[in-house]
């Protein structure tokens, strides 16, 4: 494995991130998400299916697989992307727009995991994270729905986004045929009661409870 060749991968493929909306009807809205059995060296993919309207779950898959790529900051899409394809390529429901628990454009070569998935799948994404992987933003209003710019090198690259009032900010960015303006609308739009989106919660829950399943049964068998 040859760490700079990823990393210029990864600029090469930043190229092909769309920041406009290319979408205007979204009817289904999924989430994803992953979690890991370090013990066994597997990886759980989960993605769920929402109406976007009611926000009621309408299909769940996940996928169960051996670790393919090793833990380095920066190149988490290398390591996640694999089971996450996997899951989606189970649904039945093709999701008009998913958003995903990581970074988009706020990442340091511009492809973090939103974009990468988004090009891949050639399916609008965004990219909503619950803590910041790097950039500056001035201070921030405590209501729901303050915003500020994310700043790296004075160059935008996301939103930071309070979705409830005083608690702790997300972090939004582009992921692919999006625009940031929408980004914003849609992960407030999925935080009605809650800091994180319904997506992501939804499929942290189902990825939770495969892996607590998944394990049991292994015990199970040993």
């Amino acid at each position: 494995m040859d760490i700079n060749s990823l990393k210029e991968a990864q600029l090469s493929l930043s190229k092909k991130v769309r920041a406009s909306d290319e979408k205007q009807c979204v009817e289904t809205i999924a989430g994803v998400d992953v979690a890991y059995n370090e013990q066994s060296s597997e990886v759980v993919g989960a993605i769920t299916v929402l109406n976007a309207d009611t926000l009621k779950v309408l299909e769940v898959q996940t996928s169960i697989e051996p670790i393919s790529f090793p833990y380095i900051p920066g190149l988490f899409s290398f390591r996640e992307v694999p089971p996450l394809l996997n899951a989606y390529n189970k649904l039945t429901i093709t999701p008009d727009l998913i958003v995903c628990d990581g970074h988009g454009l706020a990442h340091p070569r511009r492809f973090g995991l939103a974009c990468h998935l988004g090009v891949t799948l050639d399916i609008p994404t965004i990219g909503c994270g619950k803590t910041k992987l790097l950039g500056e933003f001035n201070k921030l209003a405590a209501h729901r729905g303050a915003t500020a710019d994310l700043l790296d090198n004075d160059e935008v690259i996301g939103k930071v986004l309070r979705t409830q009032d005083n608690i702790k900010p997300v972090y939004v960015s582009i992921g692919h045929k999006v625009s940031l303006d929408t980004a914003v609308e849609w992960v407030l739009k999925l935080t009605p009661k809650y800091r994180l989106p319904e997506t992501t919660r939804q499929a942290d829950q189902l990825v939770n409870k495969t892996l607590k399943e998944h394990r049991e049964k292994t015990y199970e068998k040993t």
